[in-house]
């Protein structure tokens, strides 16, 4: 049977939690995840996870902090003037906004504090810092036929 290699499209069923056990994101109720394996589209942990598996396997994986998203970065906490915001505008700590990158991209930040003056928004992805473990079941490989439970 034909094993996920480098440059593989794949399809997978995933179901990942939090080291508390928490579900953070499950494909369950979707249609298969796609990518090409080895060519970066997903966390370099779960890249790896599904190299050599075959049509039908499934496996649980557990992806430390480095081969997720990273440690959260402190150039990411960004402060920013009480003054730069509506004046209706309300800040709540774990408050989601939008931000704008220089290239107009959206970029999701979190408030995580509020001080007198400046508002302090954590612009890390939201699973930064974090242990991650996914459940994992491959279901294609290239053209290959979807198995279906």
């Amino acid at each position: 049977m034909k094993k996920v290699q480098n440059g593989d499209k794949v399809k997978v069923h995933y179901h990942g939690t939090l080291e508390n056990g928490t579900t953070f994101d499950s494909s369950k109720g979707r249609e298969p995840l796609e990518f090409t394996a080895g060519a970066g589209n997903v966390i370099a942990g779960f890249d790896a996870a599904v190299m050599e598996m075959e049509i039908g396997q499934s496996k649980i994986v557990n992806i430390p902090i480095h081969e997720a998203y990273g440690p959260k970065q402190e150039e990411l906490f960004l402060k920013f003037p009480k003054a730069n915001f509506p004046p209706d505008f309300v800040p709540e700590l774990g408050m989601s906004l939008q931000m704008k990158d220089q290239q107009g991209n959206p970029v999701p930040v979190i408030i995580v504090g509020i001080e007198e003056e400046t508002i302090v928004l954590d612009a890390n992805h939201p699973l930064a810092g974090q242990n991650l473990t996914f459940e994992i079941e491959l279901v294609g490989i290239g053209g290959g036929l979807i198995i279906t439970p």
